[in-house]
């Protein structure tokens, strides 16, 4: 899970990165409350308790702490479902441990996940591409569990795993803005046995139809 040190106090001594990721929580934190372009550098600094000059010693630009924050997050929710799909060698166990990783990357401190799936800056093509390639990842990561696992050629391995994803993230983002009405665990399963019901019709790499 990526998280980072919550705001020092003005002036307080930080390494490098360490300042870094404390900039990025503030960021990440006025981002998902305004939005890009209502946020103001301004806000973050003053989120983060530090001077405007410090802010932009490390990002040059109200872009370029986005582009970071986006690229940031996203890979956090790629490394979650490399974790969930390598959790474990069961086929059932992996569709849910995949979807849970949507939920809990959704249910995350700050809203993180709004700056992926919901940014008012989809327009801008840098920002655009870095959520693209996460869902990509995300998608061939999946693909190459049901290839492997199915024996499925990649174009029908590609297409489930579009599925997986899409089924996944719209599921936890629905969860997530409707309150919480349906308890997590219970969401998370009644949303893998919808999925899993369809995986398991294919046969894993060995077995015949029905077998």
């Amino acid at each position: 899970m990526t998280e980072a040190p919550t705001a020092a106090p003005r002036g307080g001594r930080l390494s490098r990165a360490a300042r870094r990721a404390q900039l990025l929580v503030a960021a990440r934190d006025v981002f998902s409350a305004q939005g890009y372009h209502a946020a103001a550098m301004d806000d973050i600094a003053e989120r983060a308790g530090v001077s405007k000059p410090v802010l932009y010693q490390h990002f040059p630009g109200k872009l370029d702490l986005y582009r970071a924050l986006l690229s940031t997050y996203a890979d956090d929710l790629v490394d979650r479902v490399r974790t969930a799909l390598a959790s474990t060698s069961d086929n059932g166990e992996r569709v849910h441990a995949a979807v849970s990783a949507y939920f809990d990357f959704v249910a995350g401190e700050g809203g993180a996940f709004r700056l992926i799936f919901e940014s008012d800056l989809r327009n801008e093509p840098e920002a655009a591409a870095v959520v693209e390639q996460a869902s990509e990842r995300c998608i061939d990561a999946i693909a190459t569990a049901v290839t492997h696992d199915a024996g499925i050629d990649w174009a029908r391995a590609r297409l489930l795993a579009v599925g997986l994803v899409g089924l996944s993230r719209l599921s936890a983002q629905h969860w997530m803005t409707s309150d919480r009405e349906v308890p997590r665990e219970e969401a998370v399963q009644l949303m893998s046995a919808l999925a899993w019901r369809g995986i398991a019709g294919f046969p894993l790499v060995g077995e015949q139809p029905g077998s």
